[in-house]
Order: structure tokens, then C-alpha cells, then sequence
């Protein structure tokens, strides 16, 4: 028999799936459901979790040298924690996920014309 708990479990499946493949516009839509935090604490949420979970990249690859092995498909799962707290930090301050990922990419690439990729500051 169908119960409430498959009910909810089918709306996500159905809901997710039949986005692949998303932009990161959908991805931040439908991340914003998963959000449970006050919005008292929007944009301190999630810039302290995406420091966290950063972190936790960090940590994971700092293992390799210790351990001297690499947990690929964990740090692949703590990118995609850090992935939600950008679309989270994004929605808090009104930004545009897809727009965000092109500006980058714009100045980035500005850069790289200019032969500034490497050095320090942001107006390079």
C-alpha cells in the first residue's frame, strides 16, 4: 500500500528528474526547497555554512597527504554541500545563479586576455 512517506518521496523524483539536465537557475529553485533556516538568518546561514562545508573540502583533501589516499566521491559530496550553500547565499542576496557563473566567467576570461590571471587583487 502507498503511503504518505512514498507519496512525498515520488514528488521529489518526479520534482529533481525531470530537470536533467538543469541550469543553475533551476538547481537554485530547487534548492530553495530544501532551505529550513529562519529568514532572520539569511546571508549569515549560508556564509557560515559555506565556510563549513569548504572547510570539509579542505579537510577531505588534506587526508590524501596524511592517509595517502584520495576519497574522490566524498569530496565530490562535500562540493555538492558547498554547491547548496551558494545557491542558498545567492537567493538571500537577490543574485542570479546563471548570471553569477557568467560574470565570473567574463571576467575571468578578461583577465586572461590581459595576461592577469595570475597575481593578487580583484580589479586586475
Amino acid at each position: 500500500m502507498i503511503n504518505e512517506s512514498d507519496l512525498e518521496a515520488w514528488e521529489y523524483y518526479d520534482e529533481v528528474y525531470k530537470y536533467k539536465p538543469m541550469n543553475f537557475n533551476e538547481y537554485q529553485k530547487l534548492a530553495a526547497k530544501t532551505a529550513i533556516y529562519s529568514s532572520t538568518h539569511q546571508v549569515l546561514y549560508p556564509a557560515l555554512g559555506l565556510a563549513g562545508e569548504a572547510g570539509e573540502v579542505a579537510n577531505k583533501v588534506k587526508k590524501m597527504i596524511r592517509d595517502g589516499n584520495f576519497d574522490r566521491e566524498g569530496v565530490a559530496a562535500e562540493l555538492g554541500d558547498v554547491l547548496w550553500y551558494i545557491a542558498a547565499l545567492a537567493r538571500d542576496l537577490n543574485v542570479d545563479m546563471q548570471q553569477l557563473a557568467i560574470d565570473n566567467l567574463d571576467k575571468l576570461y578578461g583577465r586572461k586576455a590581459r595576461g592577469t590571471l595570475g597575481g593578487n587583487g580583484d580589479k586586475r
